[in-house]
């Protein structure tokens, strides 16, 4: 019967942790933006650069 008083206050402690813990990452603003991330792949990308490649001037020498 005592290992069941010992386990139930274990979780009690284990539960009080996590609380505290998000209690904590909440004030910190770990939450606040919630948005931006649903809708991010939606935005347009930049242009990527794109560079010319001519074959005529290849740099390599030969021997």
């Amino acid at each position: 019967m005592s290992v069941i008083i010992i386990l139930i206050a274990c979780s009690i402690l284990i539960a009080g942790g996590f609380l505290l813990a998000f209690l904590w990452s909440v004030r910190n603003g770990q939450y606040d933006d919630d948005y931006t991330p649903s809708v991010r792949m939606l935005f347009d990308d930049p242009p990527a650069k794109k560079t010319e490649e001519n074959p005529s001037s290849n740099h390599q020498t030969n021997p």
